[in-house]
């Protein structure tokens, strides 16, 4: 039997399909750059080929250790909705004995 494999393009131009996936590379840099503002990360450099990347970042501890609980929450807030515990937290709303306890 012979070999099947799958090409996903990432980015670039399909020559089987003709088709082009260049507009990710850009949106995959914008992930990138916006996702180290975020969080405590220093992009060092990428590479974005036509099926997979590369990323060398540095992660600053220091700065991360830095931060208050109420930071944490509104950072990952700015990235996804949260759970209804820090929806919650976030709204001063009171706390059950089981959410306080953190």
């Amino acid at each position: 039997m012979g070999q099947i494999l799958r090409c996903a393009f990432l980015c670039g131009e399909d020559v089987a399909s003709s088709r082009s996936f260049e507009h990710r590379r850009q949106w995959i840099e914008g992930r990138l750059n916006g996702l180290a503002q975020v969080f405590a990360i220093d992009l060092c450099g990428y590479a974005v080929m036509s099926n997979h990347y590369h990323v060398v970042l540095h992660v600053d501890a220091e700065q991360a250790l830095g931060w208050s609980f109420d930071e944490v929450i509104d950072r990952w807030h700015q990235l996804f909705t949260g759970n209804l515990f820090s929806q919650h937290y976030c709204r001063g709303e009171r706390l059950g004995p089981a959410e306080s306890a953190l």
